[in-house]
């Protein structure tokens, strides 16, 4: 059995985990000196990403009124991971919904908060409906210039790089790691692992129930990312009682209830993993299936069933309904 260090912090309020092997060369940080290496870069990264920071890169481009605005390499960075998911999905995964999500109720960190229990949202949600894109959204502006160092867009577009930042920093973390034999990043559910000794031993990733909490198996992979989006990570309600979350439907603005609560994805990032798995929620059941026909998935209806998709390699089974929820 080989055994890897277990390395656990808090950060872009979820939890961060890795899980590091041994070093293959002979000048390179052991597995503590590189965990610790890697927790000053993923609190640096989201530091320096947090919508919720009024003094964060990404907060002070928001603000710029400027149409072209310089920025670090980072910033660019996720602006860029941000419109490559929005091309990928079709304007499904908009990374310019800022306004939209503070008008939902997001407009502060929900980290910490009380939970909300998703089956009593599902319960008061609207009529279920595949979320669709806005064919007048503003992330077609906007353009990474990496020769002049700059950002470009309207004044007043904001951006949003929080999903697809977890998984560039996941992906930028595996790829820092890549001279140890085995590693696993899991920046709040986006996940990038790989090594040649994984190859040998693939890891084992245990997938979650969004609505029970159980598990429901595992997946079995030796590279790549894997990624979950699920209504019951940021769900609130809202001082009219009425309850929200973070995936919107770019069509309206609005969270988007599809008949899904959660999308398990794999890729060959983490970052593309993150943004199928948010497409296949958007989209809802019947799209979910194709957007995951390629690399394999899992889905989780409302009413609790369980649904393998694709190429998987591990032990997810699909399961027996909860009963209906709304």
């Amino acid at each position: 059995m080989v055994e890897e260090l277990d390395y656990g912090f808090h950060a872009m309020g979820s939890e961060v985990r890795l899980l590091i092997g041994r070093q293959l060369r002979r000048d390179g940080p052991q597995a503590l000196q590189a965990a610790d290496r890697e927790r000053d870069f993923v609190l640096g990264f989201a530091r320096r990403l947090s919508r919720f920071r009024a003094d964060s890169e990404l907060s002070l481009l928001n603000r710029d009124t400027r149409e072209r605005v310089p920025a670090s390499a980072l910033l660019r960075a996720a602006v860029g991971a941000g419109i490559w998911a929005a091309r990928l999905s079709g304007g499904l995964v908009d990374p310019t919904l800022v306004g939209e999500l503070e008008r939902s109720g997001y407009a502060r960190s929900l980290d910490g908060a009380a939970p909300v229990q998703l089956r009593e949202a599902l319960a008061a949600a609207p009529r279920r409906r595949p979320a669709r894109p806005n064919p007048r959204s503003r992330w077609r502006e906007v353009t990474v210039d990496d020769a002049t160092g700059t950002i470009v867009r309207p004044p007043g577009v904001m951006i949003d790089t929080g999903g697809t930042g977890k998984g560039l920093c996941a992906d930028a973390v595996a790829l820092r790691l890549g001279s140890h034999a085995r590693f696993v990043v899991d920046c709040g559910g986006d996940i990038a692992l790989g090594g040649v000794g994984a190859q040998l031993e693939p890891f084992e990733i245990a997938v979650e129930h969004p609505i029970t909490g159980d598990s429901v198996g595992t997946l079995r992979l030796a590279r790549g990312g894997v990624a979950t989006s699920g209504l019951n990570v940021r769900i609130w309600r809202n001082p009219d009682g009425s309850f929200a979350h973070h995936l919107l439907d770019p069509s309206s603005g609005a969270p988007a209830w599809t008949g899904l609560v959660a999308a398990t994805a794999i890729a060959d990032t983490a970052l593309e993993a993150e943004t199928l798995s948010k497409m296949a929620l958007l989209l809802g059941a019947e799209g979910a299936r194709e957007a995951l026909a390629r690399c394999g998935g899992v889905l989780f209806h409302e009413d609790g069933e369980v649904e393998p998709v694709g190429p998987i390699d591990g032990s997810i089974a699909g399961s027996e309904t909860l009963g209906a929820v709304a």
